[in-house]
């Protein structure tokens, strides 16, 4: 059996690759909160509201036509969105908490 059809080498070779995605959208992430961060602090010194409405449905808008671009479901975009906008909404109270 060779390499090319071998599934055990085929699943092997498909797993590395998902693992390398896997490990950049980690460092992504990172680098996204250190953003949002910094925008958390920002809000908190001026007393702005650290949830921003129109600009999440904005967000939201962008993002959902990115994935139908990329061939990803919307709703699926969209829901990751709203998963990590509500932890950076969670980051941001506790700045302007912690003033």
């Amino acid at each position: 059996m060779s390499d090319t059809t071998d599934p055990r080498v085929a699943l092997s070779r498909l797993r590395a690759s998902i693992d390398n995605i896997d490990a950049a959208l980690i460092y992504l992430l990172a680098e996204r909160f250190r953003s949002t961060t910094q925008v958390g602090h920002l809000k908190a010194e001026h007393g702005m509201p650290a949830s921003d409405p129109a600009r999440e449905e904005q967000q939201i808008a962008r993002l959902r036509a990115l994935a139908a671009d990329a061939d990803l479901d919307p709703a699926f975009a969209e829901k990751w969105f709203n998963f990590v906008v509500a932890e950076v909404i969670r980051h941001h109270t506790a700045a302007a908490d912690a003033r």
